[in-house]
């Protein structure tokens, strides 16, 4: 087996596990949205502004997750033309 393969399968390896801990990040980030949802609509007592402040935190973190996961899989694909590039 040849360093190059190796190294792939090390990216590919990375990439799958990043994608994994993504993926369970985000299924965590529903379910709390979903609590924090619940949570303000039984609430009654905490104000509008508030509840737009929590409701713009929510929405920057989750655009905050997209954007870095956008980024990570564009530097794979980098990573991936890279090796493409670099025939033996």
């Amino acid at each position: 087996m040849d360093q190059k393969q190796i190294a792939q399968q090390m990216m590919q390896f990375n990439k799958t596990a990043f994608d994994n801990s993504f993926n369970a990040m985000t299924m965590v980030y529903e379910q709390s949205e979903k609590m924090v949802g619940s949570f303000l609509q039984q609430a009654t007592w905490i104000p509008e502004e508030g509840r737009k402040a929590i409701d713009n935190w929510m929405q920057s973190y989750k655009k905050g997750c997209e954007d870095f996961k956008k980024l990570a899989d564009e530097n794979y694909q980098k990573v991936e033309e890279f090796f493409a590039g670099s025939g033996d």
